[in-house]
């Protein structure tokens, strides 16, 4: 299994613009891609009525599979593929972190790669989304921009 491995370099930084499907059907789809390349995850939340809709959500998306992930409150943290919370930490060792929202991580630097997606017909998320890529590019990160087609695919804009 290949891991990407946590260090002090900023890392880079992903920016999904939502507006054609809701997070709950684009999420699984990336985690399952992450998970796919022998990495691990945490998905941190803006609130714990996110982390408990998106529990819900990685468990049922599909009938013919699920995503395996845990909370603190499900216990076996470290042993999880993808954590789920509302703070910085990563017990599960993850080199990637899905940002969703409006939460906001305490820096640029110890992961892999960060991954934002947010509702592009949210004018607050949309907002949080300038504010967190001048941010990004303030600490020297990779940044690249993806925006949802009406098709549901995804065109790079930057």
């Amino acid at each position: 299994m290949t891991e990407l491995t946590s260090n002090d370099k900023p890392c880079d930084v992903m920016f999904y613009h939502l507006e054609h499907q809701p997070l709950e059907r684009v999420l699984p789809t990336l985690i399952e891609k992450t998970l796919a390349r022998g990495w691990r995850a945490v998905v941190q939340a803006g609130s714990e009525e996110r982390v408990e809709a998106l529990d819900a959500a990685l468990w049922t998306y599909a009938e013919d599979s699920f995503l395996p992930h845990g909370t603190a409150r499900l216990g076996h943290v470290a042993e999880q593929p993808v954590y789920l919370t509302t703070g910085d930490e990563v017990p599960n060792g993850a080199g990637v972190r899905f940002v969703v929202d409006g939460a906001v991580p305490a820096s640029y630097s110890g992961m892999e790669r960060i991954v934002f997606l947010f509702d592009g017909n949210d004018p607050e998320a949309v907002a949080t989304a300038r504010t967190q890529w001048k941010a990004a590019k303030a600490a020297g990160c990779g940044l690249t921009y993806w925006q949802q087609t009406g098709g549901g695919r995804w065109e790079k804009k930057a």
